[in-house]
């Protein structure tokens, strides 16, 4: 199968996959668009919402129509690092009574893991997570253990609740692509959801692509050609975050404390390039890049006391920049 064809085969499974969703998830369809555009482009999401609103569900069933395998971690301000990665135990061989060390995985081990409310859990168990979302394996006890591929994380954060949490340090924030809010429902949409999850309606769920078919859709993404102008475009939209810049708008110096890095720029055009070929176009445009500003540049920027104080916020800086170039 050449390129051409690898296109419009992952054109076909991106709307069967929405279909198979829709069996389940009401609306959120542009949360499942940036889920997917993630999991293609070999990035990872952080997903903030007030509880009730279907994260989990939405997750499971995804892991579910992609035929990968789903893990989730509850985390606590108690969970430990092997609580993730796993742990040793000693096992006596029953013939030879023999002692030795066997690797226990732990649910890392999985292709898609729901890392739920990850800011309640202390510095050091977050940086076990770190390790194997940049580095796709985990070290324990000395030994390298290799993650299957692909390798998504999904993690959530409460809004509501900061009461006893620990605060994602700068550089995890930046190892996710995505940074996605959960909206509420619409009435209609609420009417569907309580319709479907109060009857005894259970969907029987079709696998559409494999983990191998994805791992090879994922390396087709680097091979989409992108236009030297929408990667000027991307790298400029960046660039005017930073304050310190010259040329930087006088609004950026007044709002923004700092700018996003390079890792913004790389992910706003894998973004695009994936975006295309979901939609059937073998290359990304400007509107692509426009598309994912948002979601890729909201946890990358740090407003300053001025913004604060002005009720501006994050997006509003963005959707302005967005605007003007």
């Amino acid at each position: 199968m050449n390129d051409v064809e690898a296109v419009s085969r992952l054109c076909k499974a991106y709307t069967d996959i929405r279909t198979e969703i829709a069996k389940v998830i009401v609306g959120q369809e542009q949360v499942i668009e940036h889920l997917l555009v993630s999991l293609l482009s070999r990035g990872h999401c952080l997903l903030i919402g007030v509880p009730g609103l279907a994260k989990t569900l939405l997750i499971k069933t995804l892991a579910e129509a992609l035929d990968l395998k789903f893990s989730r971690i509850q985390f606590t301000p108690d969970l430990m690092p092997s609580d993730i990665t796993g742990t040793e135990i000693i096992e006596e061989n029953v013939a030879t009574r023999q002692k030795s060390f066997k690797f226990i995985h732990g649910p890392v081990f999985a292709n898609i893991l729901l890392a739920d409310e990850i800011n309640r859990t202390p510095p050091k168990t977050q940086a076990a997570l770190l390790e194997a979302m940049q580095e796709h394996h985990v070290t324990a006890a000395g030994q390298t253990y290799v993650l299957e591929e692909p390798f998504f994380v999904l993690a959530t954060q409460n809004p509501i609740e900061q009461e006893g949490t620990y605060p994602l340090p700068e550089a995890q924030l930046d190892r996710f692509m995505f940074n996605l809010w959960l909206e509420y429902p619409s009435f209609d949409e609420e009417v569907a959801i309580v319709k479907t999850t109060t009857s005894p309606y259970k969907p029987d769920l079709k696998r559409i692509l494999s983990a191998k078919e994805i791992s090879a859709f994922q390396d087709l993404v680097r091979r989409v050609p992108v236009a030297e102008n929408v990667i000027q475009y991307a790298v400029t939209l960046v660039n005017r975050t930073r304050p310190a810049v010259a040329g930087a708008p006088s609004y950026i110096k007044s709002w923004i404390r700092w700018g996003a890095g390079p890792r913004a720029s790389q992910y706003l055009i894998l973004g695009a390039k994936t975006r295309a070929i979901l939609s059937g176009r073998h290359t990304p445009d400007i509107n692509d890049v426009k598309a994912l500003a948002a979601p890729v540049l909201r946890h990358r920027i740090i407003t300053s006391f001025n913004a604060e104080a002005e009720g501006v916020s994050a997006i509003q800086i963005i959707e302005k920049l967005v605007t003007e170039l």
